[in-house]
C-alpha cells in the first residue's frame, strides 16, 4: 500500500441548488403527504430519484400525467412559462424548486429579449435547463452547442447580440465558444454575471487540481448529469491518464485499477456524499489506502426553500 494513494477532491457533491431541491421534495411529502408529483427528475441522480420514489414521490415527464388539482414540484433545472401556464390551467398546486442561479439566467433572457437583443444560448439541446431558458424568449434565442457550430450562426443585427449559457457546462469549452462568437460578432454583449454556477466551476477546478497526479480519476454521477459528465472530460484534459464515471461503486471495473498507484475521486453537484464514500470503501477493499482530501475552497452558500412551501410549513407548524 505504501506506493498507492487515493485523493478525494473538495468541493464535490451537493451544491446549494441541489440541496434545496431535494429538501423541497422531502418537506413537501411531510407537509402534504404522499404522493407528491415531480416534473422530470428533481436532480440528475439515479440514487436520489429512487430514494424519493420510495418515500412517495412520483416522477413524471409531463404535467398531463399529474391528476388535476394535485401537488407538483418543478425540478432544479427550471421550466418555461408554458409549463407554468399549463399547471395553472390544470389547477395544480405548484412548488418551484428551480435553482436560483438558473432563475437568474431566465431573468437575463427576459431582459435581453425586452431590449430586442438576439440571444445566443450556449448549451445542450434537449437538456431541461436549456428548454426552460429558451422558453422564456423563444423568438429571440438561438442555441449554440459547441465552438464548431459558431460558423453556422446567423443573426439579423450583429450589433444587437448577447450570449447566455447553461449553468452546468465546462468552463473552458464555454469560454472557447464565447471567444469564437466574439470573433464573428465583436459587439457581443456578456451576461451581467457569469452564468456557469459557482459549484460547477469549483468542482471543475478541484478535479483539475487532482487530475495531474492521478493515474485514474473516478467521477461519481449519473449519465444524464451534465456537470458530472463534464468532470470526466475536465479530468482527462487536465492530465489524468484515465477517467471514468460511475453511479455506484459496484460499477467500477477492477481492470481500471490494474497498474494504477494513484486514484482521484470526485462527484457531480447532484451526488450525495454516501455514494462517494462507497467508492472509497471499494478502493480500500482492493488494497488502496484511506483517501486524503485535497480542498480547493470552502462553500457556504445556502438557498431558502421555495416561498410557497415555507408558507405551508409555517401553517402546519401553527396548527400543530
Amino acid at each position: 500500500m505504501a506506493d498507492k494513494r487515493v485523493v478525494v477532491a473538495a468541493p464535490r457533491g451537493y451544491c446549494a441548488g441541489v440541496d434545496r431541491a431535494v429538501i423541497t421534495v422531502e418537506k413537501a411529502l411531510e407537509a402534504y403527504g404522499a404522493p407528491v408529483y415531480v416534473r422530470k427528475q428533481i436532480v440528475h441522480n439515479r440514487h436520489v430519484v429512487e430514494t424519493l420514489q420510495q418515500r412517495g414521490a412520483i416522477f413524471v415527464e409531463e404535467l398531463d400525467e399529474v391528476p388535476e388539482g394535485a401537488t407538483v414540484v418543478f425540478s432544479a433545472h427550471g421550466v418555461s412559462p408554458a409549463v407554468h401556464a399549463e399547471a395553472a390551467d390544470r389547477h395544480l398546486k405548484t412548488i418551484d424548486a428551480t435553482c436560483p442561479l438558473v432563475t437568474k439566467v431566465h431573468h437575463e433572457a427576459k431582459r435581453f429579449a425586452r431590449e430586442d437583443m438576439e440571444i445566443l444560448l450556449i448549451g445542450h439541446a434537449g437538456h431541461e435547463e436549456v428548454e426552460g431558458t429558451a422558453g422564456e424568449a423563444p423568438e429571440h434565442i438561438t442555441l449554440v452547442e459547441s465552438p464548431e457550430q459558431v460558423a453556422d450562426v446567423q443573426v439579423k443585427d450583429p450589433s444587437k447580440v448577447a450570449w447566455l449559457s447553461q449553468t452546468t457546462l465546462s468552463v473552458d469549452e464555454t469560454l472557447a465558444t464565447v471567444n469564437r462568437l466574439r470573433e464573428r460578432f465583436p459587439l457581443l454583449i456578456n451576461p451581467p454575471s457569469d452564468d456557469i454556477c459557482y459549484a460547477t466551476q469549483n468542482r471543475q477546478l478541484a478535479v483539475k487540481q487532482i487530475a495531474g497526479h492521478s493515474d485514474l480519476v473516478i467521477v461519481v454521477g449519473s449519465a444524464n448529469s451534465s456537470n458530472s459528465v463534464r468532470l470526466v472530460e475536465v479530468a482527462l484534459e487536465a492530465g489524468a491518464k484515465a477517467a471514468h464515471r460511475v453511479d455506484f461503486a459496484s460499477e467500477i471495473d477492477d481492470a481500471w485499477l490494474d497498474g494504477v498507484s494513484s486514484v482521484g475521486v470526485t462527484s457531480g453537484a447532484s451526488v450525495p456524499d454516501e455514494l462517494v464514500q462507497g467508492v472509497l470503501n471499494h478502493l480500500e477493499s482492493r488494497g488502496f489506502p484511506p483517501a486524503a482530501e485535497e480542498r480547493l475552497t470552502e462553500e457556504s452558500l445556502v438557498f431558502a426553500l421555495p416561498p410557497e412551501l415555507r408558507r405551508d410549513l409555517r401553517k402546519n407548524a401553527i396548527k400543530d
